[in-house]
């Protein structure tokens, strides 16, 4: 078998031979049981790995039963031994095979040599029936080890079936099947009722709903207008609908998921790395323990008996194998990807799943994080020495340079912009809003730091007014402002309840007036807010909290907040059906928004410590304690087992239970 070795940042080799086999099975197991196969060819799958075990348990039941119960004069001497020789090779060959490539790449002390010189061991003294348990025991363990990972990555890899490889594009009244990755931007796809759309595009039809489950882990359907946004992996859910393509195949934004998802196993936990780095020492050491129990006897005891203490050394061996520690711990780290996967939430790493677990302050933006970030126009207060009409027009001109929020609320309430308006010298000014001129005037749209900025006079206190603010400046002088309303999210206060009882503390920044902000947190209980903040204050309050030495998750669009998430510990990114910068710049990506997902995400980094950790004390301690009794001669090859085995199967099953958990 062919090993491909993972590397990590660094470039330093970090995966041990006995994972990279398991991932490999699992892989390959994975592609036997797709979904182009029907479910007996899964299940024939699954019996082929476990044939070999078969044929094994039988021939060895069979050879107890003769040599302990139906005695039979035939069954001695040499037909003794190779009927046992026969039940070892179904199971033992193949380890004895990775034990042979593992010392030909250098991997002298690897698990694979642990197994084989116990079991081969065990033959030399004549225990064959003890030989022949161990090895087929070791070898059940590892199928059982290969399908708890396949079904831990389940959850991630059922996201490859989101991404149809084919399409059907219209050309004039016909329509062609061709593959998703051959079809140009500004394509017209078809899409009957259940059919998956296969990249991004913008709806032609006047409606469509759409399962959209694949993207946000919410299966509740989503009804689209004409021109909206749709994106690779939605299910057309009734009507036969037109896509126009925007976006290419490799860029859409499933396949950016996709890519995100595949690499999150190989950013590593401390833990993780942690136990590698720990089992390619202890292996070794082992082993010279080992050869020191077998040896070391002769010169201090008169009645050395070199079989009983190589039995003792076999037993040493076959229960330091490290197979509990080198699975358990990154299947937990698997199954914690999975579960959040599973609820829409995506970790870029299981180092992050270990971060977000010790998470003590959240630090959230408001704008579509704990608000909706759909922005209504309330009122136009305008001076009544300018034309109204006239200089909203000019403002939805000027707010069509932007994509916030403010800019799509001021255009749903003008209308279309009058293409007729010349902009000149368009800018945006960061935490202030936007300047041009217009018919060789200065025209100002922003908040009140901006008239500030320009030295442009008010006669209104804008603290005094709670709703958001956009103030309008022409000309050199105040014309007026909007007022503009955004709603509470549904589940926000849920949010705020539930990171109270896990203990962690929140705090809201905000570039939106602080009237506004406090309006929010009061209502919300949030207990830190602040508003009226540029970027760089964000990062400033930010170093505040981290100076005392506390873990910080902040929660934002991941785009203008990128110095934030940069600096925070973890970086969340309220992703959902938004910008690629968003999955780009954060750690974790909550896709459909719901903040309530924050809390889960904490609660599901928590839980894979502590099954992280619990695996750890129950293989240390299991072991400990059988490896003093082995060396002292109180403990078989049958304790030996439960100690490798066992532990390893005891281990996988706690770690499997995250995937079964609510959260």
């Amino acid at each position: 078998m062919k090993h491909q070795h993972k590397f990590d940042t660094s470039g330093k080799q970090i995966c041990c031979t006995l994972e990279e086999k398991i991932n490999q099975q699992a892989e390959q197991h994975s592609e036997d049981d797709g979904h182009d196969h029907d479910h007996s060819g899964g299940n024939k799958s699954t019996f082929r790995m476990f044939l070999p075990a078969i044929i094994s348990f039988v021939l060895l039941l069979i050879a107890i039963g003769i040599d302990n119960y139906f005695t039979q004069s035939w069954f001695t001497g040499w037909v003794r031994i190779v009927w046992y020789i026969l039940a070892y090779i179904p199971v033992g060959l193949p380890v004895v095979k990775e034990a042979i490539e593992s010392i030909s790449r250098g991997e002298f002390f690897s698990e694979f040599l642990l197994m084989s010189i116990a079991t081969i061991g065990a033959f030399a003294i004549g225990e064959f029936p003890e030989g022949v348990a161990v090895m087929l025991f070791y070898a059940v363990g590892e199928i059982f080890q290969n399908l708890a990972v396949t079904r831990a990555k389940a959850n991630i890899k059922s996201l490859l079936d989101q991404r149809p490889d084919e399409v059907n594009i219209m050309e004039g009244n016909v329509v062609r099947t061709v593959k998703a990755e051959d079809v140009p931007i500004g394509a017209i796809i078809q899409l009957k009722p259940g059919e998956k759309l296969g990249l991004d595009g913008e709806l032609l039809s006047e409606t469509a709903s759409f399962n959209t489950a694949a993207l946000t882990g919410e299966s509740q359907p989503d009804t689209k207008s004409k021109g909206e946004a749709v994106l690779a992996g939605m299910i057309n859910l009734n009507t036969v609908s037109q896509v126009k393509v925007t976006t290419a195949y490799t860029d859409s934004k499933l396949s950016k998921i996709l890519e995100l998802v595949q690499n999150a196993t190989e950013q590593k936990a401390p833990t993780e790395l942690f136990i590698r780095k720990f089992a390619k020492i202890y292996t070794p050491i082992v082993v010279f323990l080992a050869i020191a129990i077998c040896l070391l006897p002769y010169f201090f005891i008169d009645n050395y008996q070199f079989k009983e203490w190589l039995y003792r050394a076999l037993i040493f061996l076959v229960i330091s194998c490290p197979c509990a520690l080198v699975i358990s711990i990154p299947l937990g780290y698997f199954g914690g990807i999975g579960a959040a996967s599973k609820n829409g939430i995506l970790f870029k790493g299981s180092n992050f799943l270990d971060v977000i677990a010790t998470i003590q302050n959240v630090v959230m933006d408001k704008t579509g994080t704990m608000t909706e970030g759909v922005f209504k126009v309330q009122e136009v207060v305008f001076k009544p020495d300018f034309d109204k009409e006239e200089i909203l027009k000019m403002v939805n001109a000027l707010e069509g340079q932007s994509t916030h929020p403010v800019a799509t609320a001021i255009h749903d309430y003008v209308g279309p912009i009058d293409t007729s308006i010349v902009l000149q010298n368009a800018e945006e000014i960061s935490g202030h809003g936007l300047k041009a001129t217009v018919n060789g005037k200065e025209l100002l749209v922003g908040n009140f730091k901006l008239m500030d900025k320009f030295s442009i006079t008010y006669d209104i206190d804008p603290s005094s007014i709670v709703y958001t603010l956009i103030a309008v400046g022409y000309d050199k002088k105040f014309v007026g402002y909007l007022t503009i309303a955004d709603s509470i999210k549904e589940d926000a206060q849920i949010t705020v309840d539930k990171l109270k009882a896990l203990g962690v503390k929140t705090t809201m920044l905000s570039g939106d007036k602080d009237t506004v902000v406090q309006f929010v947190v009061k209502k919300l209980g949030i207990a830190n807010a602040f508003g009226d903040l540029l970027p760089e204050d964000k990062v400033n309050k930010v170093k505040e909290i981290k100076a005392k030495n506390e873990t910080v998750a902040f929660v934002g669009d991941g785009v203008n907040d990128a110095p934030v998430v940069a600096l925070s510990d973890v970086g969340i990114a309220m992703g959902g059906l938004g910008s690629d910068a968003t999955i780009e710049t954060a750690d974790v990506v909550i896709q459909d928004d719901k903040p309530s997902k924050i809390p889960m995400a904490i609660n599901i980094g928590k839980q894979t410590k502590k099954i992280v950790w619990q695996n750890i004390a129950l293989a240390f301690a299991v072991k400990a304690i059988v490896l003093v009794l082995g060396a002292g001669g109180l403990a078989t090859m049958w304790e030996a087992v439960f100690a490798d085995v066992g532990v390893a199967l005891l281990a996988i099953l706690n770690a499997v239970r995250i995937q079964r958990m609510k959260f």
